[in-house]
């Protein structure tokens, strides 16, 4: 069987689970291409007006597989009990794409994570494996090394993200969720634009997630979503080691714009620069305003010398 994976939202989180999972149990995986223009008109296409710019996306991923594997593999993830709850999005997501692409080539397969309804992770995926034709040990085993696959690939992104701590140049921590901060057609560009003004990117996903749960209390208490607080978990970390901020959202997302908001207002003493992406073509506005966000941090470092 081959399993097409959407290369947007949470692909960039846990492909290495996904692919690990499906492959051990012996099945084909083929992720859609990078995102481009086209892909991005699709999205918007089959996406409502009211979708966030990383939802649209998503539906035009999913519209670049049909016909070209057996099933598309779409997580219906609502939360992770006490550690906090995902955007409703991604809860819907299945449903959404079931229902937007009903009457195309395209089969869709989920499993469910809702620990408040009592089926942990590790439940989900046993149950996906048997509904795919594996025993319960067969699909046990699948999982615990899908797990460990990707426990291992993020702590050496964690180890690589931290390497670049000890870089003399000026250092950006890159607030925003992996699918943007990895996506080729909105975020990439921005990471380049950093390094291309000879200054240094930090990817706020690179935390220990648990830590970074706890960490984020420092800065807020009372953030339901558990990807918000990690992003706060990740500032709370590399705050002392980075000579600005940049906030990555996705037009409109809710949780970002008031987790944001109330980021500016309590973080002070770095500046900060909030970066709206939106379906417009062309980043000169966006390269313009980083040119000018680091051209005044080097001007306060020189400075201060």
């Amino acid at each position: 069987m081959k399993i097409g994976i959407p290369r947007a939202l949470l692909y960039y989180r846990y492909h290495v689970l996904w692919e690990t999972f499906f492959r051990e149990l012996g099945h084909e995986t083929i992720a859609s291409p990078h995102t481009n223009k086209t892909l991005m008109d699709a999205g918007s296409h089959y996406a409502i007006d009211e979708n966030c710019l990383s939802s649209k996306l998503f539906f035009g991923h999913v519209s670049a597989l049909e016909g070209k594997c057996d099933a598309v593999f779409v997580p219906r993830i609502a939360n992770y009990g006490k550690d906090g709850v995902m955007c409703s999005r991604f809860e819907a997501l299945y449903d959404m794409s079931a229902n937007t692409f009903r009457g195309h080539e395209i089969n869709f397969i989920t499993c469910n994570v809702d620990l408040q309804q009592k089926c942990p992770e590790a439940q989900a995926y046993i149950m996906l494996g048997l509904s795919l034709g594996a025993s319960e040990n067969e699909a046990k085993d699948a999982y615990q090394k899908a797990y460990a696959a990707w426990q291992e690939s993020h702590e050496k992104h964690i180890q690589e993200e931290e390497a670049k701590l000890h870089d003399d140049r000026i250092k950006i921590l890159v607030v925003g969720h992996s699918y943007n901060l990895y996506d080729e057609y909105i975020g990439k560009p921005i990471m380049k634009g950093i390094e291309q003004l000879d200054a240094v990117p930090i990817c706020s996903d690179a935390v220990d997630l648990k830590q970074a749960q706890t960490d984020s209390l420092t800065i807020c208490k009372a953030v339901p979503w558990i990807m918000n607080r990690e992003l706060l978990g990740a500032i709370s970390k590399y705050h002392n080691d980075v000579d600005g901020i940049i906030l990555l959202t996705a037009f409109p997302c809710g949780p970002d714009s008031m987790v944001n908001e109330m980021i500016i207002r309590r973080i002070k003493d770095r500046p900060i620069l909030n970066l709206l992406l939106d379906s417009q073509d062309g980043n000169a506005g966006i390269e313009t305003r980083l040119e000018s966000f680091i051209d005044i941090i080097r001007f306060r470092k020189e400075a201060r010398l």
